[in-house]
């Protein structure tokens, strides 16, 4: 086959040119060798380029992406490169499943707030958090000896 240009790799595979330097650049594609100083491709960086751009499409990072091509034994076929970099994924996704979720109940129960200030979401946030243990000794400390700059009013503007 008749090596490629930038650009013809590039249309092949739906990236820009530069993202193909770049990933040059950081190692993860090979540098091209050159004709008349311009790179010139086989079908090997296609193939490359494309394993590439659907392990990013997926959520792998470039990191990742360098472990899947770099990070096994020459000898480790593609199967056993994915299956252990596709399981640490799931891992990481379904710890995000969990924190989204975490976030969805906050934000559902948020919809019913009856609070006239912040400072009252705080606390009913911080009676949660503690368990409902009773009031905090430092909180109780601090409510005593609230220390004020020069000039400041108390709470709400009052004196």
């Amino acid at each position: 086959m008749t090596p490629l240009t930038i650009s013809e790799v590039a249309r092949e595979v739906g990236l820009a040119p530069s993202t193909i330097r770049y990933y040059e650049q950081i190692g993860i594609l090979a540098p091209p060798q050159r004709a008349s100083g311009q790179r010139r491709y086989d079908t090997a960086a296609i193939y490359r380029l494309a394993v590439l751009q659907r392990a990013r499409q997926i959520g792998f990072t470039l990191a990742e992406i360098r472990q899947l091509f770099f990070g096994f034994r020459n000898a480790a076929p593609a199967s056993e490169r994915w299956k252990k970099l596709s399981r640490l994924k799931l891992a990481e996704l379904d710890e995000q499943m969990e924190r989204i979720k975490t976030m969805q109940n906050v934000l559902q129960r948020l919809q019913n707030c009856t609070c006239s200030a912040l400072e009252h979401c705080g606390k009913q946030m911080l009676e949660k958090v503690r368990g409902g243990k009773g009031k905090s000794k430092l909180i109780e400390r601090t409510k005593t000896k609230t220390p004020r700059a020069p000039g400041m009013r108390g709470e709400h503007g009052a004196p």
